[in-house]
């Protein structure tokens, strides 16, 4: 596993430097066409891998003691290119206070680990910030959010960062977004991701640290979700890795679980 530390020692000579010019709109167009070619990329390697998620919300009171929580570990795997999840652990629920809803796990499932590929353009506005730095990383930051709702569907409503070298989506930060039922609230969220294998850039860390105002009144939450373990388990993908790397195991980032929804 690379760091982000690790890659800029590599370099990161970007499409357009950090130093260079604003890119024309033109080239705004062509860096967000060869990013979402490389996320389907991504998703599609993705499929040869199993990796474990460590899922953990935890309600806080106004001083900041954990009052109730709600966890589980699971083994992920893409069967025929489907997500599925198979739980390894999952102790009894404390929350009292808040209810996850279907929303909130769809969110821990596909939102929070964002993925924009080349199919999922169409579905989103996208509008250019900048360029921005992220732990010396230069990077393209693109504001991005639905163009329509549909019932039923999640989608992602935040700010992407795009290495500049790579073309890969190195963080995100919104939220979960879409047809909102009646007391549901949903927090803002970071999500860190880290290359495998010297190629791909994998969702590795999610972290939302909120106050959700319900029509009962505010509750704090704390959500982590960790994405690690990574191994490849099937070889359908052609993929040209880089020379092996050795890094710590541990960023000193947290972890996040999925998404609280409405009270109960």
């Amino acid at each position: 596993m690379r760091t982000f530390w690790l890659i800029i020692l590599l370099g990161t000579s970007g499409l357009f430097g950090a130093d260079s010019p604003e890119p024309s709109q033109a080239q705004i167009d062509e860096i967000i066409q060869k990013f979402a070619a490389n996320e389907a990329q991504f998703a599609k390697a993705r499929e040869n891998y199993t990796y474990r998620q460590t899922a953990r919300i935890q309600e806080l009171e106004p001083s900041g003691t954990v009052s109730g929580r709600w966890e589980t570990v699971s083994d992920i795997v893409f069967p025929d290119g489907k997500r599925s999840e198979k739980v390894v652990r999952a102790p009894v629920s404390t929350l009292s206070k808040i209810l996850l809803t279907p929303e909130d796990l769809e969110d821990l499932k596909s939102v929070q680990p964002f993925v924009l590929t080349t199919n999922e353009l169409p579905k989103y506005l996208i509008r250019y910030i900048g360029k921005e730095t992220l732990d010396e990383i230069p990077c393209y930051a693109f504001a991005v959010k639905p163009k329509k709702v549909d019932p039923g569907q999640r989608y992602f409503e935040g700010i992407v960062w795009v290495d500049d070298r790579d073309l890969q989506i190195v963080k995100s930060y919104g939220r979960g977004t879409g047809v909102f039922k009646k007391n549901n609230a949903y927090p803002k969220f970071e999500t860190y991701r880290e290359q495998i294998d010297g190629k791909y850039w994998f969702p590795t860390y999610t972290i939302a640290n909120a106050t959700l105002h319900f029509q009962e009144g505010d509750q704090r939450i704390k959500q982590t979700v960790r994405y690690e373990d990574y191994k490849q388990f099937k070889s359908s993908s052609t993929i040209t890795f880089g020379d092996e790397v050795e890094t710590p195991k541990d960023n000193g980032k947290e972890a996040k679980p999925p998404a609280p929804g409405k009270k109960p």
